[in-house]
């Protein structure tokens, strides 16, 4: 097998390079297509059938009903979660629809980190309730193991803002009750004897974190909700939704259509991860996100590694995961690879790893843990994954059409979001709104005429900041404008937006505030929708008029929006905006 420095080099010598002699690896090709189907997950198993043309041509796993209370599309990570929390809130008939198999697409290959600590005080909370589920409530109800592991979760700072944002991390963690420890570089080794710390300030320790198995959650996920009376159908593929106007004109959900049947609904909920821009369009909906490659290794046995927390070094944008007496080694790239024709057909299919732009993984890696550069690589993993524009997923009803939600774009965190973000959607569904503040969430965030902005969702280059985090890589709306405010917990890394901004959105930015640490969106004074006001009109007048007000109101820009959302209101500039 080949080890990750000699990966690193043939990767280094050859920009194009064909398959190396002797190299246990697969094709170093940046092809887009789908390669054949591989076993060799960080998981024993995986919910499809056997293998088998009789697998494809089978029918729907069971008889459609006429009727559904609910519909939910997808039965990823957070298809099933929704069907369960709306289970559990009484909505017996729910029924969640796949096309394949359960966890087919993305979340059979996921890598499963569940890390408690968010820089915001709702993904604290949403996290927490992930591991409630996953740890306690879901093997009580069932009796079944969901596969959660709890081997700890370890923050890399290799610089003193790190150092300080951990710190941040550790006394909100201690306000919602999470454990967790500022270690210095000694106690680091201490805990992690493979571990280089001659460049670190320290870490941020979490005992309690750990790793989830997407097969086991899945299925105790779905035998929960089936007896409380939701049912689930396999291998029904969505084929369109039908909308009806009603007496006042308003666009609504009347049913969903599928090869083998349609079933009346007046609510949907698309789950349906990488997909969900296709699902979107059966209904008219503008769903703003990309499918991108998302790629790890998997390494042979480590002597020593067994037992050692999961480790997640942000300035190195790069995660190193447990897998038993292997790690699984991967990140986020400055650089990703667009899915360019997202295929129906894809269900646990996976890529080519393009080792071009995993580089600058294994380089983070084998600098963190430099016994890698020595060890061999069992299997690689290479999968797509669904992101948005400012990394947050896109969720509750879309304001172009009444009863259908949305929960998808979760930027490869749907596995340890789930749990609260299902929680909070079945909330939504039944009551008309969550529990929670979930405003940075919004799909109403996003302006119509920009949700489905080409330019917006891919076309922007990537920053990188000293320190940045793997949310700013892949955030590029973000740091465009301006007059562009840094995320929390990097001030000032950012320096002057102007040099490297973007002519043609540089000013269309989102208009994101900070708000408890996290990404809120809101309207300043000093920023304007392009696209909205290029037009000029009644409507571009009025948002001059509210900026102009803003301008003068004695309450600063920059922390407007937060009184209104502390209020749990709507900002009233954003409110013509974000809102028909």
């Amino acid at each position: 097998m080949a080890s990750l420095s000699r990966a690193l080099r043939v990767a280094a010598a050859c920009p194009r390079p064909s398959r190396p002699r002797g190299l246990g690896l697969r094709a170093l090709t940046g092809q887009a297509g789908p390669t054949a189907e591989k076993s060799s997950v960080p998981y024993q198993r995986t919910l499809k059938d056997a293998q088998g043309p009789s697998a494809v041509a089978r029918g729907p796993s069971r008889p459609l009903p006429s009727t559904a209370d609910v519909v939910v599309i997808g039965g990823g990570s957070l298809g099933c979660q929704t069907l369960y929390h709306l289970a559990k809130l009484g909505v017996g008939g729910a029924v969640l629809l796949e096309r394949e198999r359960l966890t087919s697409g993305t979340t059979w290959h996921t890598a499963g980190l569940l890390w408690q600590l968010r820089p915001s005080d709702v993904e604290v909370e949403l996290l927490a309730h992930t591991r409630r589920v996953v740890s306690r409530d879901l093997e009580e109800e069932t009796g079944l193991n969901t596969g959660w592991i709890q081997n700890g979760g370890l923050f890399i700072a290799s610089n003193r803002q790190r150092l300080d944002e951990y710190k941040r991390l550790m006394s909100l963690g201690k306000a919602y009750g999470v454990e967790s420890h500022v270690l210095s570089p000694a106690e680091t080794k201490a805990l992690y004897p493979l571990m280089n710390v001659d460049d670190l300030y320290g870490t941020l320790f979490v005992p309690h974190d750990g790793t989830l198995d997407p097969a086991g959650t899945c299925t105790a996920l779905t035998r929960a909700a089936a007896a409380r009376g939701a049912q689930v159908i396999e291998n029904c593929p969505v084929t369109g939704i039908r909308v009806r106007t009603d007496d006042l004109g308003v666009r609504r959900v009347a049913a969903v259509e599928t090869e083998h049947g349609s079933i009346q609904t007046p609510c949907v909920v698309n789950c349906a991860g990488v997909w969900a821009g296709a699902v979107g369009r059966m209904a008219g909906v503008r769903v703003p996100l990309v499918a991108m490659h998302h790629a790890y290794v998997i390494t042979e046995r480590i002597e020593g590694i067994q037992n050692m927390p999961n480790v997640r070094d942000h300035d190195a944008s790069v995660y190193l995961r447990l897998q038993g007496d292997a790690l699984s080694v991967g990140g986020y790239e400055a650089n990703p690879i667009f899915w360019e024709e997202v295929s129906d057909k894809f269900a646990f299919g996976l890529f080519d790893l393009d080792w071009d732009v995993f580089t600058q993984h294994i380089e983070g890696a084998i600098n963190r843990v430099p016994v890698l550069e020595k060890t061999g690589v069992k299997s690689t993993v290479c999968g797509p994954e669904s992101f948005t524009p400012d990394h947050k997923p896109l969720m509750g009803e879309a304001p172009e059409l009444r009863g259908f939600f949305l929960g998808c774009g979760f930027n490869s965190a749907g596995m340890m979001l789930g749990g609260g973000c299902g929680q909070e959607l079945a909330h939504w569904v039944v009551h008309g709104r969550p529990e929670k503040d979930m405003y940075g969430y919004d799909i109403r965030r996003f302006h119509p005429s920009l949700a489905g902005h080409h330019q917006l969702l891919r076309g922007l280059p990537p920053r990188r900041a000293p320190g940045g985090t793997q949310h700013e890589d892949r955030c590029p709306a973000r740091g465009t404008a301006p007059d562009d405010r840094p995320l929390s917990g990097s001030p000032g890394l950012w320096g002057d937006g102007r040099a490297r901004g973007t002519p043609a959105l540089g000013r269309a930015r989102l208009g994101l505030t900070e708000r408890a640490q996290g990404t809120h969106p809101g309207i300043f004074p000093n920023c304007c929708w392009r696209g909205v006001l290029r037009g000029g009109g009644p409507g571009a007048r009025a948002v001059t008029r509210q900026r102009r007000a803003l301008a003068e109101s004695s309450t600063p820009s920059r922390h407007a929006s937060c009184i209104w959302g502390l209020l749990g209101m709507p900002f009233p500039a954003g409110k013509l905006l974000l809102m028909r």
